[in-house]
Order: structure tokens, then C-alpha cells, then sequence
């Protein structure tokens, strides 16, 4: 019988992005895949992931996005306390 092999688990789920559009609105939580970020080109493929969800968007509502201005991570919120640890 073969020797099982164990395997590194996989990233997956996802990384949220805050996004500001050059007309000033914003967009927040937009959510990218994990596999699509990292490597050399960091949060870079995120901007294109977000800009082919806004084609989509434009697409099925008849109004085009403004063109991205800036992408940050957003802040994950941290836990809320229950009434016993307080």
C-alpha cells in the first residue's frame, strides 16, 4: 500500500479591498480571491479582479463605473467581546 502524503493546505477565501473611484465615491468590502494576489505584482491583480466585477456591475445596470483611483486592504474588525469576558 502507498505511502499517504500529506499536502500544505491551501489559502482560500478571500481579501477584502476599499475601493476610491476618481468621481469620488467609494466602494467598500469588494472582495478579491486570495490566489489571484501575491507574488512580485502584490495587490496589483487585485485592481484588474475589481475593475472586470465593475464591467460586469456596468453591464447589468446600464451605468458605467468611474475609472479606479485608489485600493487599499480593508481593516478587519476585530471580535466583538461577550458580556462574560468583559
Amino acid at each position: 500500500m502507498a505511502k499517504r502524503v500529506k499536502m500544505r493546505p491551501q489559502e482560500r477565501g478571500f481579501v477584502l479591498f476599499d475601493v476610491v473611484y476618481e468621481n469620488g465615491s467609494q466602494a467598500s468590502n469588494r472582495r478579491v480571491p486570495v490566489e489571484v494576489l501575491g507574488g512580485l505584482d502584490g495587490d496589483e491583480p487585485a485592481r484588474r479582479v475589481i475593475e472586470e466585477q465593475d464591467e460586469a456591475i456596468a453591464q447589468k445596470s446600464g451605468r458605467a463605473r468611474s475609472p479606479i483611483q485608489g485600493l487599499t486592504r480593508s481593516v478587519s474588525k476585530a471580535p466583538k467581546l461577550v458580556a462574560a469576558e468583559r
